[in-house]
């Protein structure tokens, strides 16, 4: 049942861990127009690609900023990624997501391997 909501809700779309880093003027440019109107900008530029931000958290120490967002397809999420990263204010990197049902279906799963020299 809950599954069956979430399904719905977000129905062809993947969530990713995007994690960002603000560099040289990039950092500047936060400071002058603050974290709201920089968190606005990052969420046109998801929407400008057909995803949506679940939430996005500003944050100190090895990573600037951190949040959960739905592309509908894995071309939409490396458009944005390039897209900012091209800026040069900005290094992005996302990582997918995958349910606790989606573990499960891949633990279920045999796959075989030889590791080197075995």
């Amino acid at each position: 049942p809950r599954r069956q909501n979430l399904e719905a809700k977000g129905a062809g779309m993947s969530k990713y861990l995007v994690k960002g880093n603000y560099v040289g003027d990039g950092v500047s440019g936060l400071m002058q127009e603050g974290g709201s109107r920089r968190r606005d900008a990052a969420t046109a530029a998801i929407e400008s690609v057909g995803g949506s931000v679940e939430s996005f958290y500003y944050a100190f120490g090895d990573n600037d900023v951190f949040g959960i967002c739905e592309f509908p397809d894995e071309a939409s999420a490396a458009s944005f990624s390039l897209m900012v990263n091209a800026s040069g204010a900005v290094t992005v990197s996302l990582t997918p997501l995958i349910t606790a049902e989606d573990l499960d279906a891949a633990a279920a799963k045999s796959p075989t391997y030889r590791p080197p020299g075995g």
